[in-house]
């Protein structure tokens, strides 16, 4: 078991994992929001080109899960946080973001649906907090490169950096 930067040879495991574990959103999730697969191969493509670098968690030679890391402006953000479905509960992804967090020294935000109440526990138990809701909508339009229905579903969470900085 180990935690690695994912390369181009990845891709396609990424993409898997990505579209597998993102099931858990469907009929949880805004039905105008869901779409199949969830990420395309061009979406996918695009995250990387504007920055999104994967990190996995390879386990009996494959990867179970991914979870991306992009610096905007002066933030990182965590991206596409996914885990097999069939190696959920295993502490991968706790794993792989206790990892993540070592690698910036920026302030860390992380957005999510609001209907996936699973995640936002996750991210909540790794150090993560709710911001308010003024807050969420300067920070997804700041931050993110969103459609606006899905920033009116989602939510943001903030690392114990950005609230010692009282943003």
């Amino acid at each position: 078991m180990m935690i690695r930067c994912c390369e181009s040879n990845d891709f396609d495991s990424i993409l898997a994992i990505i579209n597998d574990a993102a099931q858990a959103y469907k009929g949880r999730i805004p039905a105008d929001r869901w779409r199949e697969p969830y990420m395309s191969v061009d979406y996918l493509r695009h995250e990387q080109e504007a920055g999104v670098v994967f990190w996995g968690y390879e386990g009996e030679g494959k990867l179970l899960g991914v979870m991306g890391i992009q610096d905007v402006q002066d933030v990182t953000l965590i991206r596409h946080a996914y885990v097999r479905t069939a190696d959920r509960g295993r502490g991968v992804g706790g794993r792989l973001i206790e990892h993540l967090k070592t690698l910036s020294a920026r302030p860390m935000l992380v957005g999510t649906w609001q209907a996936a109440d699973w995640a936002v526990r996750f991210y909540e138990k790794h150090g993560f907090r709710l911001v308010t809701w003024e807050e969420k909508e300067r920070l997804l339009r700041k931050y993110w490169n969103i459609p606006e229905r899905q920033t009116e579903t989602s939510v943001v969470l903030a690392d114990g950096r950005w609230r010692e900085m009282g943003r």
